[in-house]
């Protein structure tokens, strides 16, 4: 049976859902011991939803990339620049509080930026525990990263959404772009 180049790309796309699924609870599992969070179940499934959807849109950044470039080789050039870039404007090396102003429409269009939103209020927001400074981490957390623990339910949405998009670009690009020479 033969499939069109639109049901095979939907497909290319589907196949990955159950192997990122078995990726992310072995990891996961692993490292949500190791690391030693509070051992809650929402906070552990929020880790695991969180992780999940981060592998799913690297994967399919991957794939995307080598469906809208020529070869592996520029697909490749071109992925290492924007993951360069996510770095930096990710709220880790730099916190959104602190990159300029004129610079902090590319924080939130950084998909890591998303991750690290969810990771860290997720994990961190709602705890009380004052620090060394008199304050608590939720107010650490909101105060210098700018993450809000109510927010969780937003930033899930924008992590699936750009999963989705991610997806549905290698699916488009798969099927009308054709790079072979005639």
């Amino acid at each position: 049976m033969l499939l069109s180049s639109s049901s095979l790309s939907k497909y290319k796309v589907s196949i990955e859902l159950p192997y990122v699924l078995v990726q992310t609870v072995i990891y996961g599992v692993i490292v949500y011991i190791m690391i030693g969070f509070d051992w809650t179940v929402a906070k552990f499934f929020w880790y695991l939803f969180f992780m999940y959807f981060t592998f799913l849109y690297f994967t399919f950044y991957g794939m995307m990339t080598v469906a809208v470039t020529p070869n592996q080789n520029i697909a490749a050039i071109v992925s290492s620049a924007f993951y360069a870039i996510w770095n930096l404007f990710s709220g880790f090396i730099i916190p959104k509080t602190r990159i300029p102003v004129w610079w902090r429409w590319y924080y939130y269009t950084c998909p890591i930026s998303w991750t690290l939103y969810g990771l860290i209020a997720s994990q961190f927001g709602d705890i009380k525990h004052q620090l060394d400074t008199g304050e608590t981490v939720e107010h650490f957390i909101r105060s210098y990263f700018g993450y809000r623990h109510d927010f969780i339910g937003y930033v899930a949405i924008i992590i699936v959404g750009i999963s989705v998009l991610f997806g549905f670009i290698f699916a488009y690009s798969i099927k009308a772009f054709n790079f072979q020479k005639r």
